[in-house]
């Protein structure tokens, strides 16, 4: 595919010390956009100092499709996520977690919504036709709930019933428009999507998806982070004083 064509995806995968699982996710897309015959690019945005960055980069030496960004400074995911979608090329943008945690191919489900005009089409563990396949532990299930009733109490959202799963995809131009707007560089940045999104009248799609949980603790909930409650407030005080809808960011030229 000649490097500035548009390909029908990108997807963007923010690793944070994955060595361990970020290949196998990538060929597992590879496989899976291969077989439905959709042109694809892959960015991985990958923070941290294990190698998984190196490891992306040698994949990537013979596959013009796959890039790897990042630094060995951990800069969130939020941040990875909005430097990755500057750069992505396809008409429909979207991000998976890095281990794999909803398997790609729920992405069937999502194209129909996306091609019917959704904007923002978001996987969602808390569906009745959800099938979560390894829950978290009790403690972190509360956690969620007590994040959730925090959140739509200061953000709204109420209609959103799973703002965390990390598997959602934009049209392209909605993703560029959101993501330009977009400051937070850590977890909540989920929130703040959707908060813009409402705000700039999207219409947003929830699919009931797979997910298992990894057993990884490394978002500690509201309880024990005082910066998602910080983050949280100022997607419900900073964005009251910004203008309702801003200009899409122009397209890079093609060199």
């Amino acid at each position: 595919m000649h490097p500035h064509m548009h390909p029908h995806v990108t997807l963007i995968l923010p690793a944070y010390n994955e060595a361990q699982r970020i290949a196998g996710t990538i060929e597992e897309a590879r496989a899976y956009f291969r077989q439905r015959g959709h042109s694809y690019q892959i960015i991985v945005a990958a923070d941290g100092n294990d190698g998984t960055r190196e490891l992306v980069a040698e994949m990537a030496a013979g596959d013009p499709a796959l890039q790897a960004i990042g630094s060995a400074d951990r800069r969130g995911k939020g941040y990875g996520i909005r430097q990755a979608v500057a750069l992505a090329r396809g008409e429909i943008i979207g991000f998976a977690d890095a281990d794999n945690k909803t398997p790609i191919d729920e992405f069937d489900k999502f194209e129909p919504l996306l091609r019917e005009g959704y904007e923002v089409v978001i996987g969602s563990r808390g569906l009745r036709r959800s099938r979560v396949e390894r829950p978290q532990p009790w403690y972190r299930r509360l956690g969620s709930r007590g994040f959730g009733l925090v959140m739509h109490a200061l953000v709204g959202l109420d209609e959103i019933v799973d703002t965390q799963c990390g598997f959602k995809f934009f049209q392209r131009r909605a993703a560029r428009y959101l993501f330009a707007q977009q400051k937070i560089d850590g977890y909540m940045f989920d929130v703040e999507i959707l908060y813009l999104a409402q705000q700039a009248g999207y219409r947003i799609g929830q699919v009931p998806i797979r997910w298992r949980d990894d057993g990884d603790s490394r978002l500690v909930l509201l309880s024990g982070n005082v910066r998602n409650g910080l983050d949280l407030l100022s997607i419900r005080f900073d964005n009251l004083r910004r203008p309702r809808l801003l200009p899409v960011p122009e397209e890079p030229e093609a060199e």
